[in-house]
Formats: structure tokens, C-alpha cells, sequence
């Protein structure tokens, strides 16, 4: 018994220690700051080499002040764990960058001093050395891709309309720079996209010697296709892109492009596939139905064509990206869906050598892990993966299979997947590890339309369960989106849970992640269906979480998520405060003045002018009548959004600040003059940190 006795009070005395080095830790460990998120190195997506041996990636340091900031190259040895070594030192960020054939020389794109544009520049990296600058186009080059024999450089470049040559687009863009007048005309739809004007421009594919000084040739010039009113491709934050693949044998370019851009406000705008000879001449139609295919890769044997498919299929808003593949020689009717049988969307895919798998990603509540299929189809098979967190930007060189991988607990770092998942960066892991950051916990429950819901929750630094807190229910954009476990830089979890909030994720109905029909149901319900399930999803954090005050709820989004926060508000007083960033006011309005409308009209159930009545029950702005009924309208919300933002133009944001005004609801509006959809500059996004967090102080007390 006195033994037994002492053995006890020994345990005790151990789990208090035990504990007290816990506590010891956990207090070492501060919450996040705005500068601590700000200031992490960004790594960039790794590019492999063809032999398997090195990674290339861009790392971003970034600073308050733009001038100050910097994006260079890196390289890591993929075959032993020396660290990685930067190999730019310039100001000016480089991206795109691809290998040559042989693994000797990297091409990339920049804009160094003395260009007017962004151009393609080789570096040595066998021999070392300064990097050379191989295009000097008056528009610029991007895409750059090496022929298989590495012989020749594919690119895309932008030309003005007419314009055959070099010397006819140099004259344009004079003629553009010298005219006295400014405005911008359209006869095409979209006018802008995004975050940006679009013109007249359109892109091209060009071929040049693999040399410095190599004159380029304009592979669609002159061709009928490139003449149609709607021909193009897809649109990027760096114009038009149209996505191109050299044809195993050196003889010419696979390439996807629309024809239909000029319909794109009465239909879906889809992608085929071309084949364009090296030498020129009028492109071959390869796929003749009204899909759409992009991110095209040849298999290593040069016999299978990769590509990943949608439909496009009539009035949903929704569909599933499948991988695919067709025979090379191609032969259209052989397409073979890999992934037919798969309930979700392939994120990225990869092709190792020495394997007849392709492996790939998908979102599943939450995470994304690695999985693979057999290139005839079959099976799913699950793969090594970290069990939480997202793998994201994977890439094959040889037989070596890389990527991101990111948590809400660990910025982004370079990790090899082949065999066990191996981190090989180390660029912000001393400085997480200082934080105190907790893990997301996951729960699901049914919500009363018998949908099961999706959920994650982060907890406040320091956080102590036998106190209450406030909680913030934080609603994604999309709607086709989901939460991920990953380290967000826009609405980061842990620095808006700080010390004093739990953050409440939810997947609402229209998130990816849980399978088509999922995705698709928010059509004819935009918004009051999610919203449902939204408030439910309050209501059951607040009855399985003892921790949680119920009384102190807050709501914000952005995009879909304010989308979602504006409907909220209108219905609902269950919410002491609301945040909403580039939320929109109006469904009829958002049509109109956004940059696309197919999809919405598709969405509500017809064009605005029909018998459709989602156009008015659906309109946030439309249930102001809510007010005087006492069931919407009373609680105070925060507004902010981008005055260069064209995806959710601010007249949303002015129309709802009016109207809160209007029926006497505390109301804040913050424009930022130089932000688009997302708010991009270091300052401004330390502001719009500090008030999103003053705003639910002041109403969570």
C-alpha cells in the first residue's frame, strides 16, 4: 500500500510537471501579428528538372513598401539535402519559368531594366553566369516552352488587330502611346475582367530558334481562325493565355482556344484543341463538341495526350473537372475519361516517369491529399500524404514528384512526394514555430434540408476552455470554393481569432469538396439556402462547443462570402456585428455591371426580363422591408471593398452603404482606391486587418 501510495503521488507530481511544461510552452508562444503573416517568405510553386535532379521555384520577400520587396529564383537539389541557394539577385520578380530539355538552361520571364515589357530570359544553369535576354517584343513574351530536341522556344505574345509582324505591332503601340485623346470603346464583351481593362489585343503563338537574337515567328498570322470575332483564350491577371503543348515528334503545337468569346453573354464560352505545324499554316480542329480542355501534358512515350475536361453542360453552374486522356496520333473518338467514376474535381496533376500512373489532387473537406490512377482508368488509389493540410502545385521531373504544402498552422514549403512526404524548404518553419498557432478541428452535422455539413474551427491563441468566447463565423467566397486546412494570407484564421475569437468555417451548399451535386444546389437558391445553413451551422457550434458564447456571434465574408454576409444582414438579427468585402447588393445589378453574366442568368433561372422569381427574392437589397418587421436589417455591418475591383464592381458597396443609411443600421464603408477584388498592398492590408478586428470589438465586447 505505501508503495502503491508513493507510485501514485509520484504520477501526480509528474502530470503536474508534465503540464506545467505544456503551459511553460504554450505561453513561450505569442499569437500572430499582422507583420509575422505580412513579412513569411512566400514560396513559389517548384518546377523540376527533366532529369529529376533539381527544383527551381520563385521565393517572395516581401515588404510594407513595394520598393522594398523582392521575388527571385532558387534551386534545390532534389538527390541530397543540401539547402536551397538562390540563383537570381534582382529587384524585378521573375515567373513562368520551364527547363530546357536536357536540364542545362532554365528560361523564365521578367521585365529587368531597359524593358518596356515582360520578356523571356535564359539562364545557363549548367555554366552559370548572367541570365540573357532572348525576346524584345514591343508587347512582350510569357509561356515560354521548350521543343522536346530543345531546338526551338515556344511563347505567347500579344498582337494588335492587323498587325502580321513585329515592325506593324511596334507602329500600332506608337499610334496608341502619340494619340491626344483618352478613352476606351468596345464592340466585344467583357469590357474589363477581374481586375482590369481589357483592348483590343489578342494572343498569339510564336516559334523561335532556342537562341538569343532568334527572330520569332507569329504561327497564327494570317489564319483564319485567329480572324474569328471569337477566338481567343483564357483570361489571366497577364492578359489572354492560350495553353499550348509541343507535339512529341518537334512537328507542331497541341493548343487550346475559344471561338465563341464573343458569345459569352448568351452561353458558356468552351475550349478545343488545335494543332498548329511548327512551319505555319491554318490549325487543325482536333475536338469538334462543346467541352472545354485545358492543362495538357504528352506522357513521357509520347502515345497518350493528358488533359483535364468539363462538359460545360446546359443549365447547371457547376461541373466536375475530369482527367482525361486521348490516343497520340490523336483520334478524338478515344477519349478516355480517367476519372468518370470520381465524385470530385481534379485540382493538379503530375506525371512521374518509370510509372503508368498519373497522380493528382483533389479537394475532400478540407484537406487535399495525393492520389493516383492507372493511365487506362480504374481505380483510385489513396497515396502518401501529410494527414492534414494541402498539397498544392505538383509537378513531375523524371521520375521525382514535388509540390507545395501548406496548414493553418504551417506556411507554405517545398515537399517531394515521391515515396514518404519529405519537406526540403525550411524558409518560415523557426519563424511558425514561434507562434501560437492551433490546428483546425473538423465536425460535421445535417442540416435541416438533410444536407450533411462540413466544418472547421480555429481556436483563439492562449485559448482556455473553461472561458467564453466570442465567436466569428468567417464565410468563404465562390461559391464553387471550400475552407482548406492552409496558411491564408487575405483572412488569415489565426490572426482574426487573435486572443480573443473561436472562427467558425463552414462549407455551405455550392462549396467544392463534397461532390457535384453539392456544388451544383445552390442553383435557383443563390443565397437564402447557404445562408440556412450558414445560421445552423452557428447554432450547432454553439451547442457542441461549451467554450463558445452564444450570445456574441459575428458573420463576414468576402465575394460570395459578402455576398452571403449582405443576405445576412437582411434577414437575420441573430448576429451582433457583419462584415462584408466586395459583397454584392443586388442580383440584377451584380448581372449588369459584372464582368460576366452567362453564369448568373444560368444561376437565377433566366435572363433578368423573365418570369424567374430568384432575380427578386434572392436580391439582398430587395428585403429592406425585413427592417420594419423587426426580422433584418439592425445589426451593424462593415463594408469594404476595392475601387478597381470588376468582378464586384463597388456600386454594390455604395448601393448597400446607402441603403443601411437609409434604414438608420450602423454602418461603416471603407474604399480602397488602389485594390481590386482582393486587397493587395502591405498597408492596406494591415488597415483592413485593424478594422475588421475594431469593428468586432466594438460589438463583442
Amino acid at each position: 500500500m505505501k508503495l502503491h501510495r508513493v507510485f501514485v503521488l509520484f504520477a501526480a507530481a509528474l502530470c503536474v510537471a508534465v503540464s506545467s511544461v505544456r503551459a511553460a510552452e504554450t505561453a513561450a508562444k505569442r499569437p500572430i501579428t499582422h507583420e509575422d503573416l505580412w513579412l513569411m517568405k512566400r514560396v513559389g510553386a517548384p518546377v523540376p528538372s527533366p532529369d529529376g535532379k533539381w527544383a527551381v521555384f520563385s521565393v517572395n520577400e516581401p515588404a510594407y513598401d513595394a520598393k522594398d520587396a523582392s521575388i527571385d529564383l532558387w534551386v534545390k537539389s532534389l538527390a541530397d539535402d543540401t539547402p536551397a541557394r538562390r540563383i537570381t539577385f534582382t529587384k524585378a520578380g521573375e515567373g513562368a519559368v520551364t527547363w530546357s530539355p536536357d536540364s542545362k538552361t532554365i528560361a523564365f520571364v521578367t521585365r529587368r531594366e531597359g524593358d518596356e515589357a515582360p520578356q523571356i530570359y535564359f539562364l545557363n544553369f549548367a555554366d552559370g553566369g548572367e541570365a540573357q535576354r532572348v525576346t524584345s517584343l514591343t508587347l512582350g513574351a510569357r509561356s515560354p516552352k521548350f521543343s522536346p530536341d530543345g531546338k526551338k522556344l515556344l511563347f505567347v505574345s500579344d498582337v494588335y488587330p492587323g498587325a502580321t509582324d513585329e515592325e506593324a505591332n511596334k507602329k500600332a503601340a506608337k499610334e496608341r502611346k502619340d494619340r491626344k485623346y483618352n478613352a476606351r470603346a468596345y464592340e466585344t464583351f467583357p469590357p474589363r475582367f477581374w481586375m482590369q481593362w481589357l483592348d483590343d489585343k489578342k494572343a498569339h503563338l510564336f516559334v523561335m530558334d532556342a537562341v538569343a537574337g532568334a527572330k520569332p515567328r507569329d504561327l497564327l498570322a494570317g489564319t483564319k481562325l485567329a480572324e474569328l470575332p471569337g477566338f481567343g483564350g483564357s483570361q489571366g491577371d497577364d492578359g489572354q493565355n492560350l495553353e499550348a503543348e509541343w507535339a512529341p515528334d518537334n512537328s507542331g503545337i497541341v493548343f487550346g482556344a475559344s471561338t465563341n468569346r464573343d458569345e459569352s453573354t448568351r452561353a458558356p464560352v468552351y475550349t478545343q484543341l488545335y494543332f498548329l505545324p511548327v512551319g505555319g499554316g491554318e490549325p487543325q480542329r482536333l475536338t469538334n463538341d462543346k467541352h472545354s480542355y485545358g492543362n495538357l501534358e504528352f506522357s513521357a512515350d509520347g502515345k497518350l495526350l493528358f488533359c483535364v475536361t468539363d462538359p460545360n453542360t446546359p443549365d447547371h453552374v457547376y461541373d466536375l473537372a475530369r482527367l482525361a486522356t486521348f490516343p497520340w496520333p490523336f483520334e478524338a473518338a478515344k477519349k478516355n475519361v480517367l476519372t468518370a467514376n470520381l465524385d470530385r474535381s481534379v485540382s493538379r496533376y503530375a506525371l512521374p516517369e518509370g510509372t503508368d500512373r498519373v497522380y493528382f489532387t483533389f479537394e475532400h473537406a478540407g484537406i487535399e491529399q495525393l492520389h493516383s490512377i492507372a493511365y487506362t482508368g480504374g481505380e483510385v488509389r489513396a497515396e502518401k500524404s501529410p494527414a492534414t493540410g494541402t498539397i498544392g502545385a505538383l509537378q513531375a521531373g523524371g521520375t521525382a514528384l514535388v509540390g507545395l504544402w501548406d496548414s493553418a498552422t504551417s506556411p507554405a514549403e517545398i515537399y517531394s512526394f515521391s515515396g514518404e512526404p519529405k519537406r526540403l524548404t525550411s524558409f518560415n518553419v523557426e519563424k511558425a514555430a514561434a507562434l501560437d498557432l492551433t490546428a483546425v478541428e473538423h465536425f460535421d452535422f445535417k442540416a435541416s434540408d438533410g444536407m450533411m455539413v462540413h466544418n472547421m474551427i480555429v481556436k483563439p491563441a492562449g485559448f482556455d476552455a473553461s472561458k467564453k468566447y466570442p465567436l466569428f463565423m468567417v464565410i468563404h467566397g465562390g461559391a464553387a470554393n471550400m475552407w482548406h486546412d492552409t496558411f491564408v494570407l487575405r483572412w488569415n484564421y489565426h490572426l482574426l481569432a487573435g486572443s480573443e475569437y473561436v472562427l467558425l468555417l463552414t462549407d455551405y451548399k455550392g462549396s467544392t469538396g463534397y461532390g457535384e451535386a453539392f456544388a451544383r444546389s445552390i442553383r435557383l437558391d443563390p443565397l437564402k439556402g447557404p445562408a440556412q445553413q450558414l445560421n445552423e451551422a452557428a447554432d450547432e457550434a454553439v451547442r457542441r462547443f461549451s467554450f463558445i458564447d452564444g450570445t456574441r456571434l459575428a458573420a463576414g465574408g468576402a465575394s460570395y462570402g459578402g455576398h452571403l454576409a449582405n443576405w445576412l444582414q437582411a434577414t437575420t438579427t441573430r448576429y451582433k456585428a457583419l462584415i462584408s468585402h466586395a459583397g454584392e447588393a443586388d442580383l440584377i445589378m451584380q448581372w449588369g455591371t459584372s464582368d460576366s453574366t452567362w453564369g448568373r442568368e444560368v444561376n437565377s433561372g433566366g435572363p433578368i426580363w423573365g418570369d424567374s422569381p430568384v432575380w427578386r427574392d434572392q436580391s439582398p437589397a430587395l428585403q429592406a422591408g425585413n427592417k420594419e418587421k423587426g426580422t433584418g436589417f439592425t445589426t451593424p455591418i462593415l463594408i469594404t471593398v476595392g475601387e478597381l475591383d470588376y468582378r464586384v464592381p463597388v456600386n454594390n458597396a455604395y448601393m448597400w452603404y446607402a441603403l443601411n443609411h437609409r434604414l438608420n443600421t450602423p454602418a461603416k464603408l471603407i474604399v480602397f482606391p488602389e485594390a481590386g477584388h482582393w486587397i493587395l498592398r502591405g498597408e492596406d492590408s494591415r488597415y483592413f486587418y485593424s478594422e475588421v478586428r475594431g469593428w468586432l470589438a466594438k460589438y463583442l465586447k
